[in-house]
């Protein structure tokens, strides 16, 4: 059984999106940081590399162990709950006074922020049929917001207060978000009832009975890890010669990809009209695309911020195009379908920053180009192969329902 349905209203559809690029931002608001971060605690700015991996392994646990609960629990309540917990974290990593400390707040900033996922299926499951993909859309595109403008927001605050000062402001902004989370979200009377292991447990058939929701957790991984690979090899290129920028005009690069934002519409609309698939192959083409520009970012910085826009298009099209898919399988069971979705597509995130790092000392940024290139071409060939193989969704009903 489904939870009370309520209309989506524009208002709520905002505050969703909102609360998704808010939160999801705490992730990425240590990437410009991370030579000043170094200099603090006396590491290598390549060794900090490794930060953002262990922020993310910290978000796909919670994805994995917490969202879940969104298809048994009071999904309004879960919100608030870890948006709190959230405003703790963030205060603690901005209290750090060594880099272990530091990297255990940074781990368990990961796992609270796993809350910027919730409204995701919340939005869908509110939704009408004919708009789900509009609307999925818009908080992805609030989302990925998040995620861009992050790094501007950081990399300015840092260069005229601190680091530190970053992770406090953004402890506000977060108690602000839990006042009005608290204020404006519907009821989320969830009538489902699972014992915990069973829930993690179901995930499994779920993996078993939909080959869609495998294929697209494995473009959504690869698609992540390009977008990875690149933005934590950017900070390496533009601290280094020839650019030798600051933390404040690193982060401005994330305005160049802000623009990304816009294929969420964009691919929101044409999985309504039906051309998902067209989606799919347009969206993997253009981080293909990208890479080909990036090459060429030590030498031109208009082909840089070229690619910096064509990735960003391509990665967030391709997964609105990947969640239009995935939500259509089964409404009752959208927060698990999202925690696989999105453990698998955080893990490739992870994977990509790890290499980041070691490609960039050991190859440059040439280095980490070719590695985006091999990996986006790999996620060409996957997709044009399981076209072959792979049928249409599956609607799936719960037979608890």
């Amino acid at each position: 059984m489904q939870s009370q349905r309520q209309p989506l209203t524009r208002k709520l559809t905002w505050l969703f999106a909102l609360t998704s690029g808010l939160v999801i931002a705490n992730i990425y608001y240590s990437q410009p940081l991370l030579a000043v971060v170094a200099r603090e605690f006396d590491r290598s700015t390549t060794h900090l590399g490794f930060l953002v991996t262990l922020t993310q392994i910290g978000y796909a646990c919670g994805m994995l162990l917490i969202i879940p609960l969104g298809d048994a629990l009071n999904r309004r309540k879960m919100i608030i709950s870890l948006l709190l917990v959230t405003g703790v974290v963030l205060l603690a990593v901005a209290g750090s006074q060594n880099f272990y400390v530091f990297a255990a707040a940074s781990l368990a900033l990961g796992v609270s922020s796993c809350a910027a996922q919730l409204p995701v299926p919340f939005a869908a499951s509110l939704a009408s049929e004919r708009d789900r993909g509009k609307a999925v859309g818009t908080v992805m595109a609030g989302l990925l917001l998040g995620i861009l403008l992050a790094r501007t927001l950081s990399g300015t605050v840092a260069y005229l207060a601190g680091w530190r000062a970053v992770y406090e402001w953004a402890a506000v902004l977060i108690g602000l978000l839990a006042i009005f989370n608290g204020m404006l979200l519907p009821a989320d009377s969830n009538s489902q009832q699972w014992a915990y292991t069973k829930l993690l447990r179901s995930m499994l058939t779920l993996l078993k009975e939909q080959p869609q929701l495998r294929l697209r957790s494995a473009f959504g991984a690869l698609g992540y890890a390009c977008f990875s690979l690149f933005w934590t090899g950017l900070t390496f290129l533009l601290t280094n010669a020839p650019y030798h920028y600051s933390e404040a005009k690193i982060g401005l690069f994330g305005l160049a990809g802000a623009a990304g934002a816009l294929a969420a519409g964009f691919a929101g609309r044409m999985a309504d009209r039906g051309n998902v698939q067209r989606a799919t192959t347009l969206f993997s083409a253009a981080i293909l695309v990208a890479f080909a520009f990036l090459y060429f970012g030590t030498t031109s910085l208009t082909s840089l911020l070229i690619g910096i826009l064509v990735l960003d298009i391509g990665m967030q099209g391709m997964h609105i195009s990947n969640q239009s898919i995935i939500y259509a399988l089964d409404p009752g069971a959208r927060s698990r379908i999202t925690t696989i979705y999105l453990t698998t597509y955080f893990a490739g995130g992870a994977a990509g920053s790890a290499a980041a790092g070691m490609l960039y000392e050991a190859s440059g940024w040439h280095g980490v180009c070719t590695a985006g290139i091999l990996v986006s071409a790999l996620l060409i060939g996957s997709w044009h192969c399981s076209r072959r193989f792979v049928s249409a969704p599956v609607p799936r009903i719960d037979p608890r329902c």
